[in-house]
């Protein structure tokens, strides 16, 4: 039985990707690199290499190591160029047809695309597609890459990609893999991450990857060159790298989530370490809700850089009184419905003594639904603790994200529909405090959020979408939410 209620009361990354190129054993690599971005998704995995003459594929479905762990497999991927997807669906099911890297043949030769994020207008270029004649094999918005190039006039690959490129809309990072290079793209506004990383090889010779965090790069032991820059396309070949940049220059709006909950703690983010992201804003929320307490527990393991930062600037001691067992994977047995509400404890228990008879603040990065917080609390409380007051390193999230994230439709989302009061009564809670969207923005080294001009893409706490949301229409100039079209 899935542990539905408590994987999903916590946003979703839609997947990682990467990309290799003039490496030996280049599959390896990517399979290195793609252990490292199996936070990003867990669902599916899948590398689609070239040795010269072929590309070759495998694509399975459940973790890295499930797939790519044997030495038959990976015999299988000869090359020294690859690329690489972990999928967390978003859309379309998860069946074997919908996992990444996608392939066709083309007359320019094989192409091979992973893609993170969501295309706002998919629906409507399937629609158009389907009437032109193009058969889809699958149910995800990525395919609507693969026709679009399919159909372009243009003679070389990078200008058939630009040619899509231009047609869709989204958030997106996308790498794919030519015979005769390796190609990464970022979306006009730079929403989801990707960047370039050099690996220098003993005879001299220089090898290239393309990853969506920097924690990847560090498991190859390669160095980190740049990101990608928000609506550029660069392209690695045997010449080098190069950059083009087909777009006219858009504001940034990078997911300011990431710094929040998605990108590994250990990764460095559009120049800032995520780590010490994450501390900053545990400290301005300190600084904005504090509440006397004997104790500051995490919620782990997302919780704790967060919790440091709110220990160290309010003085109150940092303790594990939550224990996270890391061996639970993603599905569960459970013998009995009358036990079902013990699932969380699968993941989490209480460590009683640090807990017992005394006043805890719990710290945690989001609530969505608000499920698992209530099962925290009142773990808590039944080991104890004498009062239990939660504050949450991120605003009241209140609008569902379209651009590769996934939470639910904006009626299930906890904020969406009650106030902080309401929801602390919910969820059990002493007392209830989320971060200020302008606390926020303080923790990230701004002066607050420029309303006029917003840093960050924070469309989940504000509900301003920063592009257009084709597939729901729009009304007044305003994108429908989930909530408005259900």
């Amino acid at each position: 039985m899935q542990t539905s209620e408590i994987e999903d009361d916590k946003p979703h990354e839609e997947c990682g990707v990467i990309g290799v190129w003039n490496c030996a054993d280049a599959a390896a690599l990517t399979a290195l690199g793609l252990h490292a971005l199996q936070h990003r998704g867990q669902e599916a995995t899948g590398i689609v290499c070239f040795d010269g003459q072929r590309f070759n594929s495998q694509r399975g479905l459940g973790l890295v190591g499930e797939n790519f762990s044997d030495a038959r497999v990976m015999a299988k991927l000869p090359g020294s160029r690859a690329i690489g997807h972990n999928r967390y669906a978003t859309t379309g099911e998860t069946v074997l047809r919908n996992v990444q890297p996608l392939y066709a043949d083309f007359e320019f030769g094989g192409f091979a695309v992973a893609h993170n994020g969501n295309l706002t207008n998919a629906g409507s270029l399937r629609r158009a597609l389907v009437r032109r004649g193009c058969l889809f094999q699958s149910t995800m918005d990525s395919e609507v890459f693969i026709h679009l190039i399919a159909i372009s006039l243009y003679s070389t690959v990078v200008d058939r990609l630009i040619d899509a490129l231009k047609q869709v809309v989204g958030a997106y990072s996308l790498i794919a893999l030519s015979e005769h290079s390796l190609l990464g793209v970022r979306d006009p506004l730079g929403v989801r991450p990707l960047i370039i990383g050099r690996l220098a090889h003993a005879d001299g010779s220089t090898g290239w990857m393309l990853a969506s965090e920097t924690c990847a790069l560090d498991i190859m032991g390669a160095e980190f060159v740049r990101d990608v820059d928000p609506g550029e396309i660069v392209v690695i070949d045997d010449r080098g790298v190069h950059s083009i940049k087909p777009f006219s220059k858009q504001e940034r709006r990078f997911c300011v989530f990431e710094y929040i909950y998605f990108a590994r703690p250990d990764s460095v983010v559009e120049g800032m370490p995520v780590y010490d992201a994450r501390k900053r804003i545990g400290a301005e929320l300190a600084r904005e809700s504090h509440v006397d307490a004997d104790v500051i527990v995490p919620v782990p393991d997302s919780g704790v850089p967060a919790a440091m930062g709110y220990a160290k600037e309010s003085g109150i001691p940092f303790e594990l009184g939550i224990i996270r067992n890391h061996y639970v994977g993603r599905t569960f047995i459970e013998p009995t419905d009358s036990i079902r509400h013990l699932g969380v404890k699968l993941k989490h228990s209480a460590n009683k003594p640090t807990l017992e008879g005394k006043r805890v603040i719990l710290v945690d990065d989001s609530i969505v639904r608000g499920t698992t917080s209530r099962k925290i609390v009142e773990m808590v409380r039944a080991a104890g603790a004498a009062e239990v007051h939660m504050r949450i390193s991120s605003p009241p999230t209140t609008h569902s994200c379209f651009y590769g994230i996934d939470t639910p439709e904006r009626s299930k989302l906890l904020a969406s529909n009650h106030d902080v009061a309401e929801m602390a009564r919910l969820i059990g809670a002493d007392s209830l405090a989320f971060i200020s969207i302008d606390g926020l923005y303080r923790a990230l080294n701004h002066e607050g959020r420029n309303t006029a001009k917003p840093q960050y893409c924070d469309a989940c706490f504000t509900g301003e979408y920063p592009i257009a949301l084709t597939d729901l229409g729009e009304t007044d100039g305003h994108q429908l939410s989930l909530l408005e079209r259900s």
